[in-house]
């Protein structure tokens, strides 16, 4: 009977270290596993950021103009720019349009108040965008 209960502690001991070895090796795999996908995640962002740069690298190209004068050609190189609205401008939109919803909703006559206030609110808008602008650009 001993001989019976030291035969299955011994296979329980052996089996024991033998899984420990296979959830090793199980932790490996899945370990690297994980880290392949991390890495094929990467390549795809590398490649997307690598296309917006190109993406904006072009949009930024310079604009080629052939003048041809005399038989022979100049090439002059612009430079496109958008123009940024002014604080002002921005100011009078955002002025105008709160203006227009306010005086149509406090006005009995609502086209006329609309009218109104909309006027209103872009001269305070104009204003007050020129004062942020003023005070933005002495910071």
């Amino acid at each position: 009977m001993k001989t019976i209960y030291l035969f299955l502690l011994s296979i329980t001991i052996f089996s024991c270290q033998n899984q420990t070895k296979v959830d090793a090796d199980i932790a490996k795999k899945a370990t690297i596993d994980s880290m392949k996908i991390v890495i094929e995640n990467q390549k795809i962002i590398d490649s997307m950021n690598l296309k917006m740069a190109k993406i904006v690298r072009q949009k930024q190209e310079k604009e080629v103009v052939y003048v041809n004068q005399n038989g022979s050609s100049t090439t002059t190189n612009t430079t496109t720019k958008k123009k940024k609205w002014s604080g002002a401008a921005k100011g009078a939109v955002i002025g105008a349009g709160v203006g227009a919803v306010t005086g149509a909703i406090i006005s009995k006559k609502k086209g006329e108040g609309a009218i109104i206030g909309g006027i209103a609110g872009a001269g305070v808008g104009a204003v007050t965008g020129d004062i942020i602008e003023d005070s933005k650009k002495k910071k």
